[in-house]
């Protein structure tokens, strides 16, 4: 082993056992599990933000966008940017408050109780339904973030993929376990701090070692298409994007509205007047974190362009490669190449907790409390929910066991599945009164359902229908909803004097 491959290790070896600290630190402050799940409801704005961002963001910030930008040009990666962009502000603006009132009002720490508290579903149909999405779609996304750390220390040290995996997978649940929503939002902060100094160390080393920004963008300029809004590179060919391959890319924003483990954020700040400024630094963050990941797929063409580093083989690890050339220079260098390399671990770890949480409380909270242990004291209760977390952690394992599996297939796929399943009732839930529990299952049911059927059967046909399954899988769980809900009866009494106190200023 290299010097500064010993630094890198040495960096990365740091971080870890900060974040295990952190958990240590933490499991003394949960005694109930609205604190294991919900940090008793007293995230700071910026924690909340934060959190929230870096649990959202994942590898996908550090790894996808600017391999996306680096192989196909400007298009994709700024229409898919763009519509998440606009979900993540309209997510905060319009969803964000009313869910953290309506949620203490119907006293509901996850979201499958939200859902049965908000239609007076007293047999937790709802509520079982929702938990079943969360651990279909949940377990294989966390089972992505296990597999990008095991690559990533793979490729860097040449480390068996499995052990590697292992021991990212056992210091995640190590924390998430102990220390619970406080743990992992804490860290989801550290997180993110750490992702955005690595890319601004990259944005400005590799713009110098690509020869300065005017070659970076001459570069980008001669290629032709590259950066042209309606065009993109696919193998090395020009594909016109029309119209409704941008309205598709951009229909991204939309899995916003479902995504349980941001929207458990909103529910856990301390007061809901303290959410628009969270919302503003979540908002600004997002845009620039995005966008400097694009310019960085750029850079990466530039500097193959003058030979500062190879050809990509794989354009996913553009930052990885320039952080290698990064740690040449010396121990000091090295060390910050590490941090960089720790940054990608973060934003992987950052969302893997959060699915993990979220998962196991849907296990633990809403199928195993609600139906096979009603009335458990707080203590039992906490035990069922660590129990759960290590179960989920070792079914992402074993399904995280091939090296080979695409892992931003798996999360464009559990994105979308959220999305459709949840998102159109979510903002039906907070907004439209007529809303019932007939019609919440309708619409949970048809939407999960349909990205499966678009996924499998509809987008291989191709052409028009080669779209992102979220789009149409979102306007048929919001049609199922609104016409379920106003072919049967409309909701009653305690329903609608909650709905109410929600809806008040």
């Amino acid at each position: 082993m290299t010097l500064s491959q010993i630094c890198i290790l040495a960096v990365i070896v740091l971080y870890l056992l900060f974040v295990l600290f952190v958990g240590i630190r933490f499991s003394k402050t949960n005694k109930t599990t609205e604190d294991y799940y919900l940090g008793g409801r007293k995230l700071s704005p910026l924690v909340t933000a934060m959190s929230a961002e870096a649990s959202d963001m994942s590898s996908w910030l550090l790894l996808g966008i600017p391999g996306l930008a680096y192989a196909s040009g400007l298009a994709d990666p700024f229409w898919t940017s763009l519509g998440l962009a606009i979900g993540t502000y309209f997510n905060w603006l319009i969803v964000a408050q009313k869910l953290r009132r309506y949620s203490q009002i119907n006293n509901s720490a996850t979201i499958p109780a939200f859902f049965s508290n908000r239609f007076g579903d007293d047999k937790n149909i709802l509520s079982l339904i929702s938990a079943i999405v969360i651990i279909i779609f949940f377990v294989p996304y966390t089972a992505s973030g296990f597999s990008a750390c095991g690559k990533l220390f793979n490729s860097l040290f040449g480390v068996d993929y499995m052990v590697a995996m292992i021991i990212f997978a056992l210091v995640i649940i190590a924390y998430t376990t102990l220390g619970g929503f406080l743990a992992a939002s804490t860290t989801d902060l550290i997180q993110s701090i750490i992702m955005t100094i690595a890319l601004a160390t990259i944005l400005f080393y590799g713009a110098t070692q690509a020869g300065g920004w005017g070659a970076v963008f001459d570069n980008a300029k001669s290629l032709y298409g590259y950066l042209d809004f309606n065009k993109m590179l696919s193998s090395e060919k020009i594909v016109p994007y029309n119209l409704l391959t941008k309205i598709s890319t951009m229909a991204w924003g939309l899995g916003y509205f479902g995504m349980p483990h941001i929207l458990l954020r909103f529910m856990a700040i301390e007061k809901e007047e303290k959410l628009s400024l969270s919302r503003r630094i979540a908002s600004v963050w997002v845009v620039i974190a995005m966008f400097t990941a694009i310019i960085i797929g750029f850079i990466a063409r530039g500097m193959v362009a003058n030979g500062a580093i190879a050809p990509l083989d794989d354009p996913e690890t553009a930052i990885i490669k320039i952080s290698e050339l990064l740690s040449s220079h010396g121990v000091f260098t090295a060390c910050v190449a590490g941090l960089i390399l720790a940054g990608i671990l973060a934003a992987t770890m950052s969302t893997a907790d959060s699915q993990l949480l979220a998962a196991a409380s849907s296990a633990s909270d809403d199928i195993y409390g609600k139906f096979f242990a009603k009335g458990m004291d707080n203590k039992k209760n906490m035990l069922i929910a660590r129990i759960a977390v290590v179960v989920m952690s070792i079914i992402a394992l074993f399904i995280a066991s091939d090296p080979d599996s695409s892992v931003f297939q798996i999360v464009s796929f559990a994105w979308a599945g959220f999305g459709a399943a949840f998102g159109p009732l979510m903002i039906l839930a907070l907004f439209w009164k007529r809303t019932n529990k007939y019609g919440a299952l309708a619409g949970m049911i048809s939407g999960g359902a349909m990205i499966f059927i678009w996924k499998f059967l509809v987008k291989p046909l191709g052409g028009v229908f080669g779209i992102y399954e979220l789009f149409p899988g979102f306007i048929v769980s919001l049609v199922f909803i609104v016409v379920v809900s106003l072919l049967t009866p409309a909701p009653e009494g305690k329903i609608l004097e909650d709905f109410d106190k929600a809806s008040e200023k």
